[in-house]
């Protein structure tokens, strides 16, 4: 018997929608608003890397944002 490959979950974002209502902040300007590098933004931006829970506060911190308006948990691996 083949069993169906489980869907991965995911962390999904809405920082690039942010960054641009922001005056288009930089993946720069928001690494060095978080203590991060542009590469760290880069990869959780492209839902390649899962952000620790204190850098997650720390970005929506940086947008003036509660942390539910910037990531959501996708238990399916599918995004909104």
């Amino acid at each position: 018997m083949v069993r169906a490959k489980k869907p991965k979950p995911q962390i999904a974002n809405n920082i690039r929608r942010l960054r641009f209502d922001h005056d288009e902040m930089t993946q720069k300007a928001l690494a060095e608003a978080t203590g991060v590098t542009r590469q760290t933004i880069m990869a959780i931006e492209a839902a390649k890397y899962s952000p620790s829970l204190e850098l997650a506060f720390q970005i929506a911190q940086a947008f003036g944002e509660p942390i539910q308006n910037v990531f959501s948990y996708q238990p399916d691996g599918t995004e909104d």
